[in-house]
């Protein structure tokens, strides 16, 4: 029923910053909440930021400072700015619609930070 694609992923250097983007569709209606979370090899998945649907946010201690949620409720989009990225920060990073008490999650996009 709710359809969620993120895209952006790559290849950035210590220090760049990246855009990642995600797109949600179908049976999407407020109100609903957004967010991106991560899962690197051998680790739980992990939220990094999430954003409400009257726009509050909520971000994981490691990224607080340096990444930015927001989101584009006409088009029903949600992003992820980020900045001042680390190695450790390399993971696949899903975007997530929750509404209707139901989480939808995207594919992932791949971020490697280069050592």
């Amino acid at each position: 029923q709710v359809q969620v694609v993120e895209s952006g992923g790559g290849l950035v250097q210590p220090g760049g910053s990246l855009r990642l983007s995600c797109i949600a569709s179908g049976n999407v209606f407020s109100p609903y909440a957004m967010g991106w979370y991560r899962q690197a090899p051998g680790s739980q998945r992990e939220l990094v930021a999430s954003i409400g649907n009257s726009g509050s946010t909520n971000y994981a201690d490691s990224v607080k400072g340096r990444f930015t949620i927001s989101r584009d409720s006409a088009k029903k989009m949600v992003y992820l700015q980020m900045n001042s990225l680390k190695p450790e920060d390399t993971a696949v990073y899903y975007c997530k619609c929750t509404t209707y008490g139901m989480n939808y999650w995207g594919k992932g996009t791949l971020v490697t930070v280069s050592a």
